[in-house]
């Protein structure tokens, strides 16, 4: 390979579209150089052999060159020990590509990040729980410098378990002065949050709206086409 070449690379596909006739431009997460965006000539051809390797969700190893915003696929070889998900693991999982896409800066490497997002692959494919995904997104706003502030208010005093608060975004959490504000959260879901501790089902559905507050928030309110699909599929 040429010097202009990385490769070696560990890398998910998050998302591929149409690029002329033959070719796609894939978004991909890698470990060592986050996400990037690269042109994959040819992928289109029915003999391409990456044709059937830009999967979403299998792990694979790839190496790219060039310069710019989008650079070009030269390699790509799939690792295996991903099983394929399907129904509500299917649905997570694209809810995770989204969040990366929605979230997750160009060229902005996060190994730790990398790591949580295969592990979570892999609890989804033996078992999609709710709380992988509150896992995810505390990990995701974390590595981003969005972390949450779980152990103190913003007065600085310890978070009691048995009060209500609202959770302010530039400051934390305040106790709460209204009851009637439009989303209060207990003091031991913040607790449990900290934890990554999801076993009460108050504690799970609390976290959830709290993370919807703060995701619209940090995306400036983009629409997530997976929450879209599975309200519809509710109605259904």
């Amino acid at each position: 390979m040429g010097r202009n070449v990385i490769g070696g690379q560990p890398a998910y596909v998050l998302h591929s579209h149409p690029y002329s006739e033959t070719s796609l431009v894939v978004e991909i997460f890698s470990r060592d150089f986050g996400r990037i965006a690269l042109l994959a000539r040819g992928a289109r051809r029915p003999r391409s052999a990456l044709r059937g390797l830009l999967l979403a969700f299998q792990p694979l190893e790839v190496a790219w060159s060039g310069k710019g915003e989008v650079q070009t696929l030269v390699k790509a070889e799939w690792q295996g020990g991903q099983p394929l998900l399907s129904g509500k693991a299917l649905l997570c999982a694209y809810y995770l590509n989204e969040l990366l896409l929605h979230l997750l800066p160009r060229a902005d490497a996060h190994e730790q990040l990398y790591s949580a997002y295969a592990g979570t692959l892999l609890r989804l494919a033996d078992h999609p729980r709710e709380s992988d995904l509150r896992v995810f997104e505390c990990a995701l706003l974390r590595e981003l410098g969005y972390g949450l502030t779980l152990k103190h208010d913003a007065d600085g005093f310890p978070i009691d378990p048995s009060e209500d608060y609202a959770y302010e975004i530039e400051r934390g959490p305040t106790r709460a002065k209204d009851r009637d504000q439009a989303f209060l959260v207990k003091g031991k879901t913040l607790i449990d949050i900290g934890g990554g501790d999801f076993s009460d089902p108050r504690s799970l559905a609390e976290a959830k709206q709290l993370m919807r507050i703060l995701i619209a928030y940090h995306t400036s309110g983009k629409d997530f086409q997976v929450r879209k699909f599975f309200m519809e599929l509710q109605e259904l």
